[in-house]
């Protein structure tokens, strides 16, 4: 069917509205946990290159030094909190932390996690409690804390990081993947809620990446052959193929975006 006048109109006045700096994050301040180390520090870096400030709560000091020298070479402001995350009432003085050294905050990315492997019958208890209360609890206190700041100030970004386990059952880490189905699970209740204050809560499920957490699957020939043969890509992911996502998210580029699990897999879903 053809176009009429009108509808290209619409679409030219659309177009003319769009501009690259819809994915400037100048001005932002952007708390990433664990952002001192891995696909974390990947994101802060990130984020800065974009032009956002940074605030970085974590558990331990590894990384401060290179993350701040990263992040500074890019004319960027970063601050480190040492913090557990797990620990009870820790969220709201996270949150209150970044105000006072920032004045606001734009940007919440959920990235602090851990993962422990065990066949299921021989599962331990704190292995469970450990993965729950750093994968799970600590998202939802962070990120409610983060949201009733968000929603006073009328906008707002919540990111979680899922896993390809949001979507299936995995193999030894029955606390991983529940953890992971519940962040999804999250993502999509606290959009729901949040939407209405302009605040917009996504997640992205990294499908193979190359990190320290996914070195032991590497090295067993078998499995990572498994692997790479269901990924249409054909390799695994580099950390850099991570990072367009999360500032895409973190921009005023994904403002109509709102509780959605992107995967960023090669392709690993699709088979």
């Amino acid at each position: 069917m053809q176009q009429s006048e009108e509808e290209i109109k619409q679409n030219e006045a659309a177009l003319d509205k769009f501009k690259m700096s819809f994915f400037d994050l100048h001005g932002k301040v952007a708390i990433i946990t664990g952002g001192n180390t891995g696909l974390g520090q990947g994101y802060a870096v990130a984020l800065a290159e974009a032009g956002a400030d940074i605030f970085i709560p974590t558990r331990g000091r590894q990384g401060w030094e290179e993350t701040r020298k990263m992040i500074e070479k890019r004319g960027r402001r970063v601050e480190f909190m040492q913090a557990d995350l797990t620990e009870k009432g820790i969220a709201d003085k996270v949150i209150a932390t970044a105000l006072d050294l920032f004045g606001h905050i734009d940007i919440l990315i959920n990235n602090a996690g851990m993962i422990r492997r065990n066949p299921l019958l021989e599962s331990k208890d704190e292995d469970w409690d450990a993965v729950i209360d750093i994968n799970l609890n600590a998202v939802y206190h962070l990120s409610l804390a983060a949201a009733k700041v968000f929603a006073k100030q009328g906008h707002g970004k919540i990111i979680n990081i899922g896993s390809m386990l949001s979507f299936q059952g995995g193999k030894f880490i029955p606390s991983y993947t529940a953890s992971k189905h519940g962040v999804a699970g999250l993502t999509k209740s606290f959009a729901s809620e949040l939407g209405a204050y302009g605040i917009q809560v996504n997640a992205i499920a990294p499908g193979y990446i190359k990190t320290a957490n996914t070195a032991p699957i590497r090295a067993d020939k078998k499995r990572n052959q498994e692997i790479l043969d269901r990924i249409p890509a054909g390799h695994w992911a580099e950390p850099h193929e991570l990072m367009g996502i999360a500032v895409f998210l973190a921009s005023p580029a994904a403002d109509y975006i709102n509780g959605a699990i992107i995967p960023v897999d090669g392709g690993y879903l699709v088979r």
